[in-house]
């Protein structure tokens, strides 16, 4: 898909100097930026859950499941 993205012309220079180094182009940096984003966007959602029960007053996890599938 392609879009339309304001970005500095600054930042377009240094892409551009990378991607030479690199021997890609810009729209591949671009496109691994975002991967990159992304992937470590997933990383903090997945770990932000660790830990929420942690001192709570709430059953234990397993007896909660039990209960639950009692309930079949």
């Amino acid at each position: 898909m392609r879009t339309l993205v304001d970005i500095p012309d600054a930042d377009i220079e240094a892409l551009d100097r990378i991607a030479a180094e690199r021997q890609v182009s810009r729209a591949s940096l671009i496109r691994e930026a975002v991967e990159g984003l992304l992937d470590r966007h997933k990383d903090d959602v997945v770990l932000s859950g660790f830990g929420l029960w942690a001192g709570s007053d709430t059953e234990d996890g397993l007896a909660h499941q039990r209960k639950l599938r009692a309930e079949w």
